[in-house]
């Protein structure tokens, strides 16, 4: 079990570098004043990669018995798919600067939620300042 969590987390973490590689590979063309559709085919595929992968290091701590997440009064609770959605949910409102707030981190889920927020705001001003500077040039 701990080795395929350790390879499910590996690999969540190659995936979210590629694919920020990626959108940083693909910039717009300057001087066209255009942004096409693949970069932002890209800015949300980095996005889905990102949201995925925080959701499996969260998964990946609640399966070795740590607790990330709680809702209400009490700590998240269901069947594994039941877990898997709520993880996945409390990840993209996290990655989206939303917050709700019917699902809170506690322990070092708050930690990992702070990266995971400043990682969805760095990504999306790192792609607003390329795009606008590709556009002004």
């Amino acid at each position: 079990m701990n080795v395929l969590l350790s390879l499910a987390l590996m690999m969540a973490t190659i995936g979210t570098l590629v694919s920020i590689l990626m959108l940083l590979r693909y910039r717009p063309i300057r001087g066209t004043h255009q942004v096409s559709l693949r970069h932002f085919a890209l800015l949300l595929l980095v996005y889905m990669t990102m949201i995925l992968s925080f959701s499996n290091l969260y998964l990946g701590l609640e399966m070795l018995g740590i607790e990330v997440l709680k809702e209400g009064n009490s700590h998240v609770e269901g069947t594994v798919n039941h877990l898997i959605v709520d993880i996945v949910y409390f990840s993209a409102v996290t990655m989206l600067s939303v917050g709700y707030g019917d699902l809170v981190p506690i322990g070092i889920g708050r930690f990992i939620a702070i990266v995971q927020a400043l990682c969805g705001f760095f990504v999306t001003g790192g792609f607003c300042c390329d795009v606008f500077f590709a556009c002004s040039e």
